[in-house]
């Protein structure tokens, strides 16, 4: 029996909004075997000093693309897949180094299943990285923002897209996506600020067709995650069952209140919004988002505003791969600066996403959890920015990063 004992100063658990004082974690095969103010030492345990540290759950993701690079879209979108896979594995390692030991890919632009194969991959040890929930793809209407022609104006199909505008061709391509082995589906109902030829303001699926999606999906037993920015977008995400809305850009009052209603979580990807902003008077905002953006930064910044106000469930999601990875631990500030509290955000990285992503073995520190633990110096919630100085990250047991040990570097 792999047996280690964490000697923690500090411990945030994901359920308190407060931090326990000097406390002890030991863990088994990769479990969480008990937390309090003394484990003991079994015989052999290795004992890893934290006393100078807060420590938390692993942190958790739930809006990446690991296979898709914002600011490059076009060459990046017609490299092949293994390209994609291996810089995508490449991100995944990178990012884990900060803190975040599960990742939900929403989705990428290709003919085949790159992140499916990185997801295994990542499972079977085969390679080190971040445990990786999968939407393969990314389904909408054509000339959606999934549909990659808008970038191709020429003739040729290239398979990048999953496109449909029918109920038929919907329920195939939610089919597909589960024989491949997706673990959710994605879909777009809104238009996007980084594609061609379409507008988050303007809602992209008639009603009938959100609806057929998500019933497919339903049929299967498979969660969905929409994109949207539109209120009315929002607001028909939620009205066909989505468990998460993504950016939702431009969400109302009306469209909050029904998701508190419906205990649905909302992704409001803050840090892509600084990301964009500072694109944006910089002069390096590529030129199809400019005029969607300028138009909309205000009004984006006052609805993540109304969901720090809300009771909604708020989960931690970047849209990193459309920015740096670098940068996504930076959404903690982004959470705070609109108002969440210090507290709702690490939650909204570690125990919501846990519960958004339907797995109640992450997200909290307690006997019977997967050992996903990380730790940095200084008070989270005094000062959220000490979550970029993470430098303890483990994962079901194993540390992957300590001190000067980085098997992820």
């Amino acid at each position: 029996m792999a047996t280690t004992v964490l000697i923690c100063g500090k411990v945030f658990d994901g359920i308190n909004d407060t931090l326990h004082g000097p406390t002890e974690i030991l863990i088994e095969d990769g479990a969480i075997a008990e937390v309090s103010s003394s484990v003991g030492r079994p015989d052999g345990a290795p004992v890893i000093e934290l006393a100078n540290r807060t420590v938390t759950p692993g942190f958790i993701d739930t809006h990446v693309h690991l296979c898709l690079d914002g600011l490059n879209l076009k060459q990046q979108t017609l490299q092949c897949s293994a390209v994609k896979a291996l810089d995508g594995l490449h991100h995944a390692q990178q990012y884990m180094r900060y803190g975040f030991t599960t990742l939900r890919d929403m989705g990428t632009l290709d003919p085949d299943w790159p992140t499916i194969n990185l997801r295994d991959a990542l499972a079977t040890g085969r390679v080190h990285g971040p445990r990786l929930i999968v939407a393969a793809h990314m389904i909408s209407a054509t000339g959606g923002h999934a549909d990659a022609q808008g970038m191709f104006p020429c003739r040729c199909r290239l398979g990048l897209s999953r496109v449909a505008d029918s109920p038929g061709k919907i329920r195939e391509l939610v089919r597909m996506e589960h024989a491949f082995g997706g673990d959710w589906i994605k879909t777009m109902n809104t238009g996007g600020y980084m594609s061609f030829g379409d507008d988050p303001a303007k809602v992209t699926w008639f009603e009938d067709e959100m609806q057929c999606l998500a019933q497919t999906a339903q049929q299967l037993d498979l969660p969905l995650a929409v994109h949207t920015g539109a209120a009315e977008g929002c607001k028909q995400a939620l009205r066909a069952g989505a468990r998460s809305v993504e950016h939702c850009y431009l969400i109302d009052d009306e469209g909050i209140a029904m998701a508190e209603r419906a205990g649905a979580f909302l992704v409001p990807t803050m840090q892509m919004t600084r990301e964009d902003k500072e694109l944006l008077q910089g002069g390096k905002l590529p030129q199809q988002a400019v005029w969607k953006f300028r138009r909309d930064v205000d009004a984006i910044e006052a609805a993540q505003q109304r969901i720090a106000r809300s009771a909604a469930k708020v989960a931690y999601g970047t849209d990193c791969g459309m920015f740096p990875f670098s940068h996504g631990i930076l959404e903690f500030q982004a959470m705070v600066a609109a108002g969440l509290s210090p507290a709702r955000a690490l939650k909204a990285a570690t125990s919501v996403a846990a519960e958004l992503l339907q797995r109640d073995d992450l997200g909290v520190l307690a006997s019977g959890k997967q050992a996903d633990i990380v730790a940095m110096p200084g008070d989270p919630l005094a000062d959220i920015s000490v979550t970029t100085k993470v430098d303890f990250v483990m994962k079901a047991g194993r540390v992957y990063r300590h001190g000067s040990y980085d098997i992820l570097q």
